[in-house]
């Protein structure tokens, strides 16, 4: 669809002079000929909100490039999240060992504040929390349940370092 088609057009010429408070203002219609050869005036304020509105849209100033493979990722890291992590560590939090949740300062605090240490305490365990990884040892300090590919826990240690940077979602109850 052309531009020109998108604007609001009318033939009602009288409308191109009104008068507000005993005074004429003119509004800002432009002259454009219509497929039967009539001109028409189409008003200017009806397309500057949708042409604003695209441009803040696609300005990179407004929000930071995402590609889709980058969305595939951080999704492929909520699920994998979901999957292993949410019994636990819900919302970000640890119903098992309050001090050690997911958010910033308890990174921090914890020395586990990277996307390499959050993957090394996934991979190998910690505490009382169990490793993930293919290779984790001792047996008892890794899951008993499914293990994660190494690339798995890679994504999963960058979404949560993403999510942790970001906020994490509150629960509404």
């Amino acid at each position: 669809m052309e531009l020109t088609g998108m604007i609001s057009c009318s033939i009602d010429y009288t409308r191109i002079l009104y008068t507000k408070d005993n005074g004429k203002k003119e509004e800002n219609y432009i002259p454009r000929k219509g497929n039967d050869g009539e001109v028409k005036f189409c008003k200017l304020k009806r397309l500057a909100p949708p042409i604003v509105a695209a441009l803040l849209a696609l300005s990179p100033i407004s929000s930071p490039p995402v590609s889709s493979a980058q969305t595939l990722e951080i999704q492929r890291g909520a699920t994998l999240f979901h999957q292993s992590c949410i019994g636990c560590h819900d919302a970000g939090g640890n119903i098992i060992q309050p001090g050690a949740t997911l958010f910033t300062e308890d990174l921090q605090r914890n020395g586990v504040d990277t996307e390499e240490a959050i993957y090394n305490v996934t991979y190998f365990g910690k505490g009382r929390m169990p490793g993930f990884g293919k290779e984790c040892k001792p047996r008892g300090q890794c899951t008993f349940g499914a293990r994660l590919e190494d690339e798995d826990i890679k994504v999963l240690a960058e979404f949560v370092k993403s999510q942790a940077d970001h906020g994490w979602p509150t629960i509404q109850k």
